[in-house]
């Protein structure tokens, strides 16, 4: 990787970590035992699972009725009957001008007219569609279709048992959204006496309900409007006439507008702007600014109006999370973070999730999202036909996450606590994304993020934390939060070891971007303590490297493998004159060897480096890398893990006529000192497959005239 690239030009399938990787398991907070993640396969996970930006308070009292002959002040009290309630009209009128306003920009779609056969052949037509569909809009043109002279609008508290007594004669109704939960769904008798009523009395009705409604067996019309494109065109040229529309549709702007789902409400208010640009009251860099002055306007009315409900409000949260993540995952989550929300507004009131709803369809126009199907990265493998979602406008997921984060601050205990709780998840997805959407966080501020969610990570006893907050701070150095690097600087060479450890990963994780600062500041943190004791193994022993020194050779091993010739440079010069360094840079070193890329048909990374310095005849590096393996080889506490990557190597030669070359060629440069000639000699003849010696292993040594 060149020192421009970002670490996602190198993103690949994330994959079971190789054996070289494994460690101690880790255990989380639940006291499951998780298997250490090796530096190289966590940045994988990284890179796969990253997003794309590397994104009312109500109180309910309980009410209680009181007994006594005494009145204070404004309360009241009701003596010897039920509880008085002030009468509530059953009904309003709609003006006839509105819906002559509306009938000038109306434009029908195929389940208007089934919806307007239906009222003319039974009096009453149930349309079910989302939310911010244009439903009124349309159960008002119905009964305008229908010449009806008065129209009034039914109170939605009206029980489907009274209606025959609120409505009379030659008068067209609309009731909107009744509430009908599922203990109490609408039957089919009680519609058809409904409908007897109204054929006696020539009235119409037209009832507007959302797709979670109750509506047992009866029949409804599934609400779908008009194209973005027909509401826009109908709109414009009401204003503009017709010949002004070929010129304003083909407007960048315009364009751009169209590609994305946009509720009716929001196509008229963009017509009313490109009717100004019409007239020349704004230019075209302006209309092309209203794009994102409807993406704050849209999720400010997410946030703050009554509805979407708590519920629905959490999924677009969790959307945000995971935008263009599996569909299944958002929604499930979500829930864990409307349970939370639900109990910070109302504590006293017991949360019902609808466990069996078809909803996905409805949720995903909510939210302006798109579904689609596509291959999921997973450690197993990619695995196809996954059903995920996204949100249209790309500027949604981080503007709805600030918002939440700086304008409604009740919500941050709850959404604090939520990403926490995937940073304990099992998925690599889901704690990929608590670490994005914490940098995310940090980017609208910096210090509530830190408190809320990056310190108790590194702070935490679990290395599963550590490595959170690790990605946290990458992301967020990524997204140009300047005060990171004051951050990691600090905690590198601080302490405070489990900080430390985080600052060092998430070194090595930024390696490819600001790799000379990276290496300068793990280079201190090598220098603050005195040589590890496993650079005094005795001969043929293997101590096991204390974890920091584990943590610094790491983070070496990350910046050689995704910027090579500069840190491999640097490393050499140090590996010969600089004591304290040696012992790190040796173990990076080898466990760089030790990597693969999961791919049997691709040779291993320091493997294929060797191969290409040797091709491109560049010396410098095949004569570093040559140095590096000499004193592996040479090294108490390595020589014997060196020798075993180079015997796997010869396995993977009896398959890969590629690798065989490059080792070859490899080889012939360390077999020049003696002890290296015995070394290799005897490996080559030990290394045996099933039938006997490896066929690779006899044709080096033929070559390499070791016989």
């Amino acid at each position: 990787m060149n020192q421009g690239e970002t670490p996602a030009a190198t993103a690949r399938p994330a994959e079971e970590p190789p054996d070289g990787e494994r460690g101690k398991p880790e255990e989380t907070a639940d006291g499951q035992d998780i298997p250490r993640q090796g530096a190289w396969a966590a940045r994988r996970d990284l890179l796969a699972h990253a997003p794309d930006f590397v994104s009312t308070t109500l109180a309910h009292r309980d009410q209680y009725g009181q007994t006594g002959g005494v009145h204070y002040g404004d309360q009241i009290f009701h003596f010897g009957g039920g509880h008085a309630e002030p009468p509530r009209p059953a009904s309003g009128p709609i003006p006839p001008a509105e819906a002559e306003t509306l009938g000038k920009v109306f434009r029908g779609c195929p389940s208007f007219d089934e919806a307007l056969a239906h009222l003319r052949r039974d009096k009453v037509v149930i349309l079910v569609g989302g939310r911010e569909t244009g439903r009124y809009s349309a159960a008002l043109m119905l009964l305008h279709r229908l010449g009806t002279a008065r129209m009034r609008s039914l109170d939605p508290q009206t029980p489907f048992s009274e209606l025959t007594g609120r409505t009379d004669a030659a008068t067209g109704y609309i009731l909107r959204d009744p509430g009908l939960g599922r203990g109490h769904p609408l039957r089919m008798p009680q519609l058809l006496a409904l409908r007897e009523h109204l054929e006696r009395c020539r009235a119409h009705l037209v009832i507007t309900m959302e797709p979670s409604a109750a509506l047992g067996d009866v029949p409804f019309v599934r609400w779908e409007p008009p194209s973005a494109h027909d509401l826009l065109h109908a709109h414009v040229t009401a204003a503009t006439g017709e010949a002004a529309w070929p010129g304003l549709c083909g407007l960048t702007p315009v364009k751009e507008f169209l590609d994305r789902r946009h509720t009716p409400h929001e196509i008229e208010q963009f017509a009313l702007q490109l009717v100004a640009h019409h007239r020349g009251e704004i230019d075209e860099e302006r209309l092309a600014s209203y794009g994102e002055t409807a993406v704050a306007t849209l999720v400010s009315r997410w946030l703050t109006e009554e509805k979407p409900g708590m519920r629905d409000k959490a999924f677009l949260i969790s959307l945000a999370v995971f935008d263009k993540a599996p569909y299944a995952v958002t929604a499930e989550l979500s829930d864990g973070l409307f349970l939370r929300l639900h109990k910070i507004e109302a504590p006293h009131v017991h949360p019902v999730i609808p466990v069996f709803r078809a909803e996905r369809e409805e949720r995903l126009r909510l939210a302006h999202a798109d579904g689609y199907f596509t291959t999921e990265a997973t450690e197993w493998g990619p695995l196809e036909g996954k059903f995920c979602a996204r949100y249209q406008d790309e500027r949604i997921a981080p503007l709805l996450l600030e918002e939440v984060w700086n304008l409604h601050p009740s919500a941050r205990p709850a959404l604090a606590d939520w990403i926490r709780d995937l940073a304990d998840d099992r998925r690599p997805l889901v704690r990929t994304r608590a670490a994005s959407t914490a940098a995310l966080l940090a980017t609208a501020d910096l210090s509530s993020a830190m408190a809320h969610l990056i310190e108790p990570w590194a702070d935490s006893r679990s290395p599963l934390s550590w490595l959170t907050a690790a990605n946290a701070l990458t992301v967020s150095q990524l997204l140009g939060v300047t005060a990171v690097s004051r951050v990691l600087h600090d905690w590198c060479t601080g302490d405070a070891e489990s900080r430390r450890w985080t600052a060092i990963r998430a070194y090595g994780l930024l390696g490819p971007v600001h790799h000379e600062e990276t290496l300068a500041a793990l280079l201190d943190a090598v220098h603050r303590r005195p040589p590890d004791e496993f650079e005094h193994a005795a001969d043929g022993e293997h101590l096991e490297p204390p974890e920091e020194s584990r943590q610094l050779a790491d983070a070496l091993q990350l910046l050689l493998l995704a910027v090579g010739d500069p840190v491999l440079t640097a490393l050499a010069d140090l590996l010969r004159t600089d004591r304290a360094v040696r012992p790190h840079a040796l173990l990076a070193f080898l466990q760089a060897c030790q990597q693969t890329d999961g791919d049997d048909t691709d040779r291993p990374p320091v493997l294929d480096w060797y191969a290409r310095a040797a091709v491109e005849e560049d010396t410098g590096s095949a004569r570093r890398l040559v140095t590096f393996w000499n004193s592996l080889l040479a090294d108490r506490a390595h020589h014997a893990q060196a020798l075993g990557v180079l015997r796997g190597w010869v396995r993977r030669a009896d398959t890969d006529p590629g690798t065989e070359a490059a080792l070859a060629s490899l080889l012939t440069a360390l077999i020049e000192t003696p002890p290296n000639h015995r070394r290799i000699g005897h490996l080559l003849r030990t290394v045996r497959d099933g039938q006997g010696m490896s066929p690779a292993a006899a044709r080096l040594l033929a070559h390499l005239s070791l016989d």
